[in-house]
């Protein structure tokens, strides 16, 4: 007799696991057969970052790449993945106007095979995000450190650790939602304020970097395998380390998200 085919997981599964107080695991890929590890894994949410640029490419940023290259990236991953929801990045300078994301999201979708499409940017991206859900384009908000305003950013910093940063933060993440938005990246900011967002959002909110309390987390691949040349981010735990095998290590990150184990109190700000 041969295998069932796996039960996709769709945005409707990660909202019941969220309302039900079940956590689930992201983790970025680029390629199949990375994709085919981490379905096979159980991994709910693979992400098509544009971080390819940096831990791939090889560049300082995720500047430098290019709609054609997530298109690509997007297609391998799709081949090795049956089950896992695929998040692909909306690239730098893609979705300028709402009329250009809805293009460019359209080839995710269709070239890409792309199940929700990213997008980096607070208030100035809700008008974008209504745009996208009105046309059927599920849309996954990305908040506090996004890597493609970093010059604007002044590098890679935490975001939100004021008062009056938090309360952007918090404003924007709910007007996201109001707009249509499905899932929320937080990126490198404080617990307390990530904390209080995923209590205060009905979708689910994905951290990285931004403490324990949210519905789920998110590592780079290439990070979450301590593989990637430099200085680790604090946020990052090397889970190959110890590990049998990449599989191994796959399972024990995503054992210790649901059981909230991590991040721990040395992961975050």
């Amino acid at each position: 007799m041969s295998e069932q085919t796996p039960t996709p997981v769709t945005i409707a599964t990660l909202a019941a696991m969220k309302r039900a107080g079940e956590k689930f695991a992201c983790l970025t890929a680029y390629d199949a057969s990375f994709a085919t590890v981490l379905d096979a894994a159980g991994v709910e949410l693979i992400m098509v970052g544009d971080s390819l640029g940096m831990v791939v490419q090889g560049h300082d940023t995720t500047l430098p790449v290019r709609m054609e290259d997530m298109i690509y990236h997007a297609q391998c991953v799709a081949r090795g993945s049956q089950r896992a929801l695929r998040v692909v990045d909306l690239p730098y300078r893609s979705y300028e106007t709402p009329e250009q994301a809805l293009g460019n999201a359209e080839r995710l979708m269709r070239e890409g095979h792309a199940q929700v499409v990213k997008l980096e940017g607070g208030a100035a991206q809700v008008a974008t995000v209504r745009r996208l859900t009105t046309q059927g384009i599920p849309v996954c908000s990305h908040l506090g450190l996004t890597p493609q305003s970093v010059r604007e950013l002044g590098g890679y910093r935490v975001q939100g650790r004021d008062a009056d940063s938090a309360r952007i933060i918090y404003e924007d993440a709910l007007a996201h939602q109001d707009a249509g938005t499905s899932l929320l990246v937080l990126e490198c900011v404080p617990g307390a304020l990530a904390h209080d967002i995923t209590q205060a959002l009905t979708i689910p909110v994905i951290g990285i970097g931004a403490g324990p309390d949210c519905d789920a987390q998110v590592l780079v691949l290439h990070d979450m395998l301590g593989v990637t040349p430099g200085k680790r981010p604090k946020f990052v735990k090397d889970f190959l380390a110890g590990a049998g095998s990449v599989r191994e290590a796959v399972q024990h990150y995503m054992r210790d998200v649901k059981a909230g184990t991590f991040p721990g109190p040395e992961h975050c700000y």
